[in-house]
């Protein structure tokens, strides 16, 4: 990764130099806009519609209110991206695809993007993403691929940023916004912030309304935020569940009861991410967490019981009408996922979502009781190069499933994660994930900004 970063710095950074005078917001979209515009970057890939008008305006708008005393919340005035799954109001909402490149612009904002507009966020524009979210590592045949900051400097040799939010994790990793809105359904936040050396949070799923976003899995999708650290994200995460914008105080690791998974995680992890996750384990324990190895058998059954995946089921469901007249229109990877599930019976999905709610029980009697938070590598790779799975079906499906692995372990247990970068600074990307049970948020959130500060001293 570059020594030098582009990133814009943490929110409460930019907060207090928009309080002191240090910066205007003008300045901080002027910034963003510049870098999206830059023909040595990647912007007209990460971005599928720049609002760059809307954004000088809006920024214009933060600072005349700033001066005249009135500020909406730590967020107001600063740049942010929308993955292009949500409604923003007057816009097409594509969800990477051109399939829906004429269907009418939304009449209002989702409520995500609303809870945003009223906290302040300038919105900088739209980013690119796997077609309607069906995929973990981000490639897109219709707008380009947006790749991760590892080996961008290298001649063809351009990684792959992950998916599905790859735009809204490239938009950060390369200064285009301060923070990115993503959805996460199968690790389509964690994972994306894994290979781009970012942080990301999934919140539980039932914790933001979904109303506005082009859904995927209606039992699965997750709406939350891509940045540069765990307060950053429990800042937007507390604006879209519609709670106080503010950010749940660093609980002290000493006594953190921490469960390293073991088992259906461990597979094919590459020796880069194994080494990197060891390490900040061991300096976990080291700061006093209680760390201990766990087994949750339940997850070896996953495989078996998602013979016909929840989300392939879901997804079907709703792109059915839009299949049957606009097949040849679909990305041919996705289209295959999709229909997938056409051989699924009502049968085959009541089973499914009764199995799922007896390994979410199980969770909470075992894992959820002895454990404040599971540790577990993101993802188990490095980024791939994004050439060798455009050229290679069958490398293509394994890697996903592979990517999409973990994560996804997460989400069929209706939990709420993080994704951390726990790498040295310099090396491949590497994410840790910590998950938490359902409807913890905040004390995850507050044990992930301890963990966050160890592992800063050690990258």
């Amino acid at each position: 990764m570059p020594t030098t970063s582009p990133q814009f710095a943490p929110i409460a950074q930019l907060a207090a130099d928009l309080k002191s005078g240090r910066t205007t917001s003008r300045q901080l979209v002027e910034t963003a806009l510049e870098r999206i515009a830059d023909p040595a970057g990647q912007g007209k890939t990460v971005f599928l519609h720049v609002d760059a008008d809307h954004a000088r305006a809006a920024a214009d708008a933060h600072d005349a209110l700033r001066r005249a005393g009135t500020v909406l919340s730590p967020l107001a005035g600063i740049p942010v991206s929308i993955k292009d799954l949500f409604d923003i109001e007057g816009q097409v909402t594509r969800a990477g695809s051109k399939v829906l490149n004429h269907a009418p612009p939304a009449k209002s904002d989702a409520v995500s993007v609303a809870r945003l507009r009223r906290a302040g966020a300038v919105f900088v524009g739209r980013t690119n993403m796997s077609e309607f979210a069906y995929s973990g590592l981000g490639l897109n045949p219709h707008y380009g691929t947006p790749h991760s900051p590892w080996h961008a400097d290298i001649p063809g040799d351009a990684r792959i940023a992950g998916g599905s939010s790859s735009g809204a994790a490239a938009s950060v990793a390369d200064g285009m916004a301060a923070i990115a809105l993503g959805t996460d359904t199968g690790g389509s936040i964690r994972i994306p912030a894994a290979l781009c050396g970012l942080t990301g949070f999934k919140p539980t799923a039932s914790r933001i309304p979904t109303q506005g976003g082009l859904p995927l899995s209606k039992s699965l999708d997750s709406f939350g935020p891509i940045g540069v650290s765990v307060a950053c994200c429990a800042l937007v995460d507390r604006i879209l569940a519609g709670r106080e914008p503010d950010v749940p105080a660093t609980r002290p690791l000493e006594g953190v009861r921490l469960g390293v998974l073991t088992h259906y995680v461990t597979d094919g992890v590459e020796q880069p991410v194994a080494q990197a996750v060891e390490a900040a384990i061991n300096h976990l324990a080291a700061a006093g967490a209680l760390v201990e190895d766990v087994r949750f058998a339940p997850l070896d059954r996953l495989p078996e019981i998602s013979r016909f995946p929840l989300v392939a089921i879901e997804a079907y469901a709703w792109h059915r009408k839009l299949l049957a007249e606009h097949a040849d229109g679909y990305d041919p990877r996705v289209l295959a996922r999709l229909t997938r599930a056409e051989a699924a019976s009502a049968a085959d999905y009541i089973e499914l979502c009764e199995a799922r709610a007896a390994m979410i029980e199980e969770a909470r009697s075992t894992l959820w009781q002895r454990f404040d938070a599971i540790l577990c590598p993101t993802v188990p790779v490095v980024p791939p190069r994004i050439a060798d799975l455009e050229r290679d079906d069958e490398l293509f499906v394994r890697t996903n499933a592979l990517i999409l692995r973990n994560p996804t372990a997460f989400n069929f247990l209706d939990a709420c994660a993080l994704s951390l970068p726990c790498h040295p600074r310099g090396d491949a990307p590497v994410g840790l994930m910590l998950a938490g049970a359902p409807n913890s948020d905040d004390t995850l959130l507050s044990i992930g900004r301890a963990v966050e500060a160890v592992l800063a001293t050690t990258r």
